[in-house]
């Protein structure tokens, strides 16, 4: 690798989710997930009696509809080749190849849907990178079954991985298990179909859920090895790093027990067994693992390489009612005095990126692949020499600046599989269902009230990523915003 350019297999995207992009939410058998009764974001967590566990979906759920891209993916499939994709991370709706997630048969018209799908990235030589559950646990398993917290969603999920490795055993090679997994601790409903109210879920509780997608997760690292050897599995994680806000030790004491939170999930994917530092949160707070000899044999099976989202960091003290509290993904933490922030909030910190990828490398040594990066804003569409067009300098800054970060982590000695941005087509927010917070190169006529025509248009980040991608990270450091 030259100073200007990444390594030469990169694997260069953008990532999406099925329920944030697909709509047809009822179309060719797909059943319903729990994001179709959540129309104002998955952090809409319900509670045992909320309405929301007997209702049904909306039309102002902008979920439901998406962008279409169930009707547009072969439209926009070229788009994404045209930027020069290496690779597209796309998920698979588990409810539309089991539409209530327990039956013994799979829906064909939903597997031939990825068919198509995954046809059409061949044809322009993209990798699929495929996460088999983001945030979609099929609506009937969270209802009758109360999501993860029940130990049988380990047998339907084994089901549906089977069925699904098997279909598609010769067309993809990159898999990822569950999307930010660790996640299930902070949105229990959104994350793990768990239906209890939060403020009534028990910590014994939401561990044993963590549990069951762990052994769940190792499960289908042992059967995908099983199917095909060539694949490559790895888990997903949300990435925050925490700073502490003053020198106090008891400040530095909090930013390692927010970190062991998180590291809990990466280390039993990489390491296949419970960290030490957990058995005193379990002893401390009353938590007895339902555990079987067969779980810790399954555990074992780890994963091939890492990956995470990143979008922001973090601060944490001791004592966090004397600050400003933050805004994130799922997570809030303390606000960061010394960094910029979105316009939802979210702190924006390029070198919290370097670090993620220094700390996870130098404690596993395992490749990592950055499977979701953005900005989220409220781009406006203009008229330009070619067409409308969105002139989002702001995107391209946030982005040069964190894959400035990402070469600096390479020059550092890590091993980074690849790099896909969050939405490089517009899409429904998970957190809040809104299209106006965009992430995309690629805009998308749709409006918060549901109206718009769906057509898609280049923004200007569309080009600059292009050059990205076609020179290899070289015009990172050759160009600026024009």
């Amino acid at each position: 690798m030259t100073e200007f350019e990444f390594p030469k297999d990169f694997l260069w995207g953008g990532a999406t989710a099925a329920n944030q992009c697909e709509g047809a939410y009822d179309v060719d058998g797909k059943g319903l997930s729990v994001q179709d009764v959540t129309p104002r974001g998955g952090l809409a967590a319900p509670g045992a009696t909320s309405p929301l566990i007997t209702a049904l979906p909306t039309r102002d759920n902008l979920k439901l509809e998406g962008i279409d891209f169930y009707h547009h993916y072969k439209e926009d499939i070229a788009l994404f080749a045209e930027m020069g994709f290496k690779t597209f991370r796309m998920s698979i709706a588990w409810s539309r190849i089991f539409p209530k997630g327990d039956e013994s048969e799979p829906n064909e018209a939903g597997l031939a849907f990825y068919d198509r799908v995954f046809d059409e990235l061949a044809k322009y030589g993209i990798e699929p990178l495929v996460t088999l559950s983001h945030y979609e646990t099929p609506l009937h398993l969270a209802r009758h079954y109360n999501g993860w917290a029940n130990r049988k969603l380990i047998t339907h999920y084994e089901h549906y991985v089977r069925t699904v490795f098997q279909r598609y055993k010769d067309k993809v090679t990159y898999w990822l298990t569950f999307n930010e997994i660790n996640s299930v601790l902070h949105a229990p409903f959104m994350s793990g179909g768990i239906v209890t109210d939060p403020a009534q879920l028990s910590k014994q509780d939401l561990y044993q859920a963590v549990h069951h997608e762990l052994v769940a997760s190792a499960l289908a690292t042992k059967i995908g090895h099983e199917i095909n050897p060539e694949f490559k599995i790895g888990c997903m994680v949300l990435a925050m790093p925490a700073y502490a806000m003053t020198a106090n030790p008891l400040d530095q004491l909090a930013v390692r027990e927010f970190k062991n939170q998180n590291y809990l999930f990466s280390d039993i994917h990489a390491r296949g067994k419970y960290p030490r530092y957990i058995q005193r949160y379990f002893k401390d707070n009353g938590i007895e693992i339902q555990f079987t000899q067969e779980d810790e044999a399954i555990l074992k099976h780890t994963v091939d390489f890492i990956s995470f989202s990143y979008y922001m960091s973090v601060a944490a003290a001791h004592d966090p009612e004397l600050y400003q509290s933050g805004q994130g993904n799922i997570l809030g933490g303390i606000e960061n005095p010394y960094l910029e922030k979105s316009e939802w909030g979210w702190a924006i910190d390029p070198i919290g990126l370097r670090l993620v990828l220094n700390d996870l490398y130098d404690r596993y040594q395992l490749p990592l692949f950055i499977v979701e990066n953005g900005l989220g804003a409220r781009d406006v569409l203009v008229d330009g020499p070619k067409g409308p067009t969105v002139m989002d300098d702001y995107r391209i800054d946030y982005l040069q600046q964190h894959l400035l970060q990402v070469g600096q982590a390479l020059k550092d000695g890590v091993d980074v599989l690849g790099y896909t941005t969050w939405g490089p087509i517009d899409l429904v927010s998970a957190s809040t269902a809104q299209l106006s917070k965009r992430y995309g190169f690629i805009y998308v006529d749709r409006n918060d009230d549901g109206t718009g025509s769906l057509a898609r248009y280049k923004k200007k980040s569309f080009n600059w990523y292009k050059a990205v991608i076609a020179s290899n990270g070289r015009s990172l450091f050759e160009q600026s915003i024009q």
